[in-house]
């Protein structure tokens, strides 16, 4: 285990077993806390690993006295599990209840009082696991993945079909125990990639820079097989099952997850706060917008869940 100390918080490089591989988590504690206290559990969007600017959401909730765990799921980042970049949404939602299962042993966290987090396809995530009965304290969906059909639709028919071949591929090869088909995470518009909108490849880049990483620090690819699943994973339709308090955060002009989709989702839900912003897909995680999507989630965070009970 490392740990960095900080006037305000420390931070624990530890780990958690999920269906017997290793997944990496940062805890972050809060120095001064006197009693146990509420937890957010936090992971990032599609192939994307949390040193991606994950850390800068993190240290703004533990300053305000929350404990924070981030962790990367099997096959990403700092986790274990091969193949390497094999997104998988069964095991993937399987992390993220082992994840929230650890967080509840953490000595001086409340084990009653966790929140969920997730960013775009994490966000689908924590939509789902909670509408599946997760007892979390309270959710946050930052520009959540809530209808496959809808993100597909948005990608455009040509760029599906440009795409199709290598998914087929990839999913043949995992049937023959073969190593994966990749395809960029990340393009131009007119690459071959899952995301490419003309926001993206910028957006890419601030977020690299922002989090003080480089193109090549960390792999941005995908096994191919998980588009021929995306259309399929719909968080949306048990969102109506969702009993605690939830934060959804929507971006106008959002290429990826459309903004009327989600707002449809956010109003199945019985205790909901929504936030709209102008903007793309990939500006709530860096300046200007940052500064003012943290401070709503913080803002949340003291009403839904506050420090003392």
């Amino acid at each position: 285990m490392n740990s960095d100390d900080s006037s305000e918080y420390t931070r624990s490089d530890e780990w958690f077993q999920s269906n017997g591989v290793r997944c990496a988590i940062a805890v972050y504690r809060p120095t001064g806390a006197t009693s146990d206290t509420p937890a957010v559990v936090m992971a990032h969007g599609f192939a994307t690993p949390r040193a991606i600017r994950l850390s800068a959401y993190a240290e703004v909730f533990v300053r305000a006295g929350y404990a924070v765990l981030v962790f990367d799921y099997r096959h990403f980042g700092d986790s274990d599990g091969q193949p390497r970049q094999l997104l998988d949404i069964k095991k993937q939602l399987e992390d993220w209840h082992n994840a929230v299962a650890y967080a509840r042993t953490v000595d001086g966290v409340d084990a009653n009082r966790i929140v969920g987090w997730g960013t775009s396809f994490a966000g689908g995530h924590v939509l789902t696991r909670a509408g599946a009965g997760e007892h979390f304290a309270a959710v946050i969906a930052q520009i959540p993945h809530v209808n496959g059909l809808a993100a597909v639709r948005v990608t455009g028919l040509r760029r599906t079909l440009r795409l199709l071949p290598s998914a087929v591929i990839d999913q043949a090869r995992a049937l023959l125990k073969m190593s994966p088909r990749y395809v960029e995470s990340v393009g131009r518009p007119g690459d071959v990639a899952v995301m490419t909108s003309p926001d993206a490849m910028p957006g890419r880049d601030r977020l690299l820079a922002e989090s003080n990483l480089s193109y090549g620090d960390y792999p941005e690819t995908v096994a191919a097989r998980i588009l021929l699943r995306v259309g399929l994973y719909n968080p949306g339709r048990t969102a109506s099952k969702i009993q605690c308090p939830t934060l959804i955060q929507i971006m106008s002009d959002d290429a990826v997850t459309p903004a009327k989709v989600s707002l449809k989702t956010a109003q199945k839900i019985s205790d909901v706060t929504v936030h709209i912003h102008k903007g793309g897909h990939f500006d709530p995680y860096t300046q200007p917008l940052f500064p003012i999507v943290v401070e709503e989630q913080l803002a949340f965070l003291k009403w839904a869940v506050p420090l003392t009970p």
